[in-house]
């Protein structure tokens, strides 16, 4: 029977402490480590370090998204419909998706541990099938988010959600130190000797599988077990319900066509910085400190703009500061004499823009699942997190599946005496498009501000 009282008291959350938000995203730091890895550094290990194809494996990537689009949703709808007495219905994927995630990355980033003396074919079947595997086990990460909705209200989302990226930025930190330093000044070792895994990755990608695995395992064993449903939950009739609800629906699209821009900005940035401004280690490091001081910064500034103007409002400026920045990839077209001044600008931008876009997925689902919650008196966190991820991927997929083409087909362009791929440089301007259809669409047809949060 639907409950439309939006001030019925089973919706009253108690306000919660710092510590249990800092318990709940401390897994980001894991997560952020893994995924970091695997988006910003795997099409660079994958084409500067084994001398693999561009196309060829932006195309491989691609079908990754497809995979992680199907099990974030099939994970985020089992548990829902899951409930163990002592552990609930999330955290038994948590348990038994982390290790599985973790064995996935180590065998994804060393292909060397088993292949010897491996041919290109073989070497893209093995990327396929371990980032095929990789991104299957990181809907581990659905069952866990859906804690938010349940275990923090709308008036707590926010300082969740910053907390929760500051923990992101402090694994995007360690991986970026690890891609630009370490990972950059492997390309060279790989690619002549791709049979030898080097110390220095054998040793860092073990190091971030422990501390994925411990930081899942600690909050999973002690954040609270979410309260068992008011009624048995009906996997059939949740998914109807959310396919009923035109604004979710809605949000879910935006997202998606943003989202082809900002996957296309997190694969080719760091490969952007190495084979077009031919940054050194000082230079990376320079970088690193830059990328994490900004997104710090933003994201403290991006939450205060979204208290001020509301949900709404506030995506639209981050997309809109997205597609005014991006077409400065085309300045890469300039033969730059010192190009650490451009370079900063470039990463300080990025960390703006994908700053401000990293605090809203969040929110947006945990609130979106509250209000569904308030209507139907059903909570559904874990397909309302997961469903996403269908649209998210596919589009995502998208997004490398166009970046592919750009290698393919358009020629390369001198820059003073290098030869570079004019796709690596109009990224810039193919995501800003995706971008100005994402204000468009939302200005029209979205919703995130609602009327029981002013009530509440």
């Amino acid at each position: 029977m639907e409950d439309n009282n939006p001030e019925n008291s089973d919706f009253v959350m108690k306000s919660s402490s710092t510590g249990k938000m800092i318990l709940f995203a401390f897994p980001r730091i894991g997560s952020s480590l893994l995924l970091g890895v695997v988006g910003y550094a795997l099409f660079l290990l994958y084409t500067s370090g084994y001398g693999l194809d561009e196309a060829r494996v932006s195309f491989i990537i691609s079908i990754g998204y497809i995979a992680i689009a199907i099990s974030q949703f099939l994970f985020g709808w089992l548990s829902d419909v899951t409930y163990l007495k002592k552990l609930g219905g999330k955290k038994p994927y948590v348990l038994i998706l982390a290790p599985i995630l973790v064995i996935s990355f180590i065998f994804l980033l060393m292909p060397g541990l088993v292949l010897k003396d491996a041919e290109d074919t073989t070497l893209l079947i093995w990327l396929g099938v371990w980032n095929t595997l990789f991104q299957i086990s990181y809907a581990v990460t659905t069952p866990y988010q859906a804690f938010m909705a349940t275990a923090f209200s709308v008036e707590d989302r926010p300082k969740c959600s910053q907390i929760q990226n500051i923990f992101n930025f402090i694994g995007q930190a360690s991986q970026t130190l690890f891609s630009m330093i370490i990972l950059t000044g492997l390309t060279d070792e790989l690619e002549e000797y791709p049979e030898i895994v080097p110390p220095e990755l054998f040793w860092t990608c073990i190091i971030f599988g422990f501390i994925f695995i411990a930081s899942f395992y600690i909050s999973a064993i002690l954040m609270p077990v979410e309260p068992k449903p008011i009624e048995k939950p009906n996997m059939i009739k949740n998914l109807k319900v959310i396919l009923s609800n035109w604004n979710y629906l809605s949000v879910t699209l935006m997202a998606g066509i943003a989202s082809v821009g900002w996957v296309i900005v997190g694969t080719v940035m760091l490969t952007f910085l190495e084979e077009v401004l031919f940054l050194g280690t000082m230079e990376y490091i320079i970088m690193a400190a830059t990328l994490i001081i900004g997104m710090i910064v933003f994201l403290a500034i991006w939450r205060k703009i979204i208290k001020k103007n509301g949900k709404k409002r506030s995506i639209i400026y981050v997309f809109l500061a997205g597609a005014i920045f991006m077409p400065i990839s085309l300045l890469g077209l300039i033969n730059w004499t010192n190009p650490v001044f451009f370079a900063a600008i470039f990463v300080l931008g990025l960390a703006g823009v994908m700053g401000g876009w990293y605090l809203f997925p969040y929110i947006m689902y945990a609130d979106l699942a509250e209000d569904d919650q308030r209507r139907t008196n059903v909570m559904k966190a874990g397909i309302y997190t997961g469903f996403p991820s269908i649209v998210l991927n596919l589009l995502q997929a998208l997004g490398t599946f166009i970046l592919g083409l750009l290698f393919e087909y358009l020629p390369d362009v001198m820059v003073g005496t290098n030869e570079i791929p004019w796709a690596m440089v109009l990224w810039g301007p193919v995501c800003t498009f995706f971008l100005i259809l994402a204000i468009i669409f939302t200005k029209f047809f979205v919703k995130l501000d609602f009327e029981w949060e002013k009530k509440d």
